[in-house]
């Protein structure tokens, strides 16, 4: 071949055609509704014998199904064609340092199966093994066809290295960063298995099915054990040169107040943590969790009060720092910490009016301790799709 010819077109072929009015069919189906033969005739533009025959091959693959009759003023009945959303299934998990939740989608993105265990795995290799078993688990008490799920996407703390096959930076989870890990659970689970980091997936997840909709640049703070974030632009995911982007725990952190606990990064600073430490300062005592510490602060406890205060002025500083960077339109938190936007809220807009002329809105999550799952089934099933059309 010369190089005048390598950027050539493929030559025309009637097989490749008819593989592009079917995807072009079902794209169109799967986005705009049921429709029927002589509707989607108009719409894309192809011959009535055309669409009649795409739709029975479809049909023929399971990929599409009749879904009813329309009843025209003038003319006769239609039958209606939709998706088949039971033609493939994804799965996604997130696994987090005290839960372990799986979920398993229909091609609609319909959550059809799901099951939450408590994670009290002790070495990272007991976490991979219970991730596929309750995997696996899910899919057999489903009842429905293991060979239909084509997809799986992880999400954890830390970020996925393609090269070294492992994940860095997951304190959270230690012995999480050993090479292997990850393919141990694709041997386990049999089938294509992506890594991502915990906030880009609730990133996706609220941009996807919660607040994060229609959001042209758009950030999820995640604030529980760490501290991450995740950034989508006009609906993609922005995760940098290496993945790091939306690390922002690793950034330092400079400011004190007596009687604060001394913080290096902001990961120090604003995380579960962080909020027990204040609380202490202030002057609470015994076993605490930073759930203790909201709960308290909701009723009328002075220091714990005064800890969730400081929690907001520190996360104010954060959404003023990623605000300078990136200027999104929102800004969601979400996290253990973050699913207490009720009584953080009121502090961080105020402090954030005293620190930049840049104030995105700031939202809490409404997808909770769902976020990071939603995510992860949100991106399975792109390929889970592709591969049920490639498979017909």
């Amino acid at each position: 071949m010369t190089s005048s010819d390598e950027g050539a077109e493929q030559p025309w072929n009637p097989r490749r055609q008819r593989s592009a009015n079917e995807r072009l069919l079902w794209e169109r189906l799967r986005s705009g509704g049921a429709a029927s033969r002589a509707q989607l005739a108009r719409e894309t533009g192809l011959s009535k014998p055309t669409v009649s025959s795409a739709l029975a091959a479809l049909e023929q693959a399971g990929l599409v199904r009749e879904a009813g009759t329309h009843a025209p003023e003038r003319g006769r009945i239609a039958v209606l064609y939709a998706p088949d959303p039971t033609a493939g299934y994804a799965l996604g998990l997130d696994i987090g340092r005290s839960w372990l939740r799986v979920a398993l989608a229909d091609l609609d993105g319909t959550v059809v199966a799901r099951s939450d265990v408590r994670n009290q795995a002790r070495t990272a290799n007991s976490m991979a093994d219970l991730a596929v078993s309750a995997a696996r688990g899910l899919v057999a008490d489903s009842g429905l066809d293991p060979g239909k799920v084509t997809r799986a996407v992880v999400g954890t703390p830390g970020v996925y290295d393609e090269g070294e096959r492992r994940v860095r930076y997951a304190q959270q989870l230690p012995g999480w960063g050993r090479p292997g890990l990850l393919d141990r659970i694709r041997d386990g689970l049999g089938l294509p298995v992506a890594v991502q980091n915990d906030a880009n997936l609730a990133a996706l997840g609220e941009y996807t099915y919660g607040v994060g909709a229609g959001s042209r640049l758009f950030v999820y703070v995640m604030i529980g054990t760490g501290l991450g974030m995740g950034i989508v632009s006009e609906g993609r995911l922005f995760t940098g040169a290496h993945g790091g982007a939306g690390e922002i725990g690793f950034l330092p952190w400079a400011g004190r107040r007596e009687p604060e606990p001394e913080a290096d990064s902001m990961e120090d600073a604003v995380s579960a943590e962080a909020v027990v430490q204040t609380a202490r300062a202030h002057g609470m005592t015994g076993p605490l969790t930073a759930k203790d510490v909201f709960d308290a602060a909701r009723a009328g406890d002075a220091a714990a009060a005064r800890a969730v205060e400081l929690e907001g002025e520190r996360l104010a500083h954060t959404v003023a720092a990623v605000s300078a960077v990136l200027d999104p339109d929102l800004v969601v938190l979400g996290g253990g910490v973050g699913h207490n936007a009720d009584l953080l809220l009121r502090t961080v807009r105020q402090t954030l009016r005293t620190l930049t002329p840049l104030r995105p809105k700031v939202a809490p999550s409404s997808l909770g301790e769902d976020a990071v799952l939603l995510g992860a089934v949100a991106t399975a099933l792109g390929a889970a799709r592709d591969l049920a059309f490639e498979g017909r």
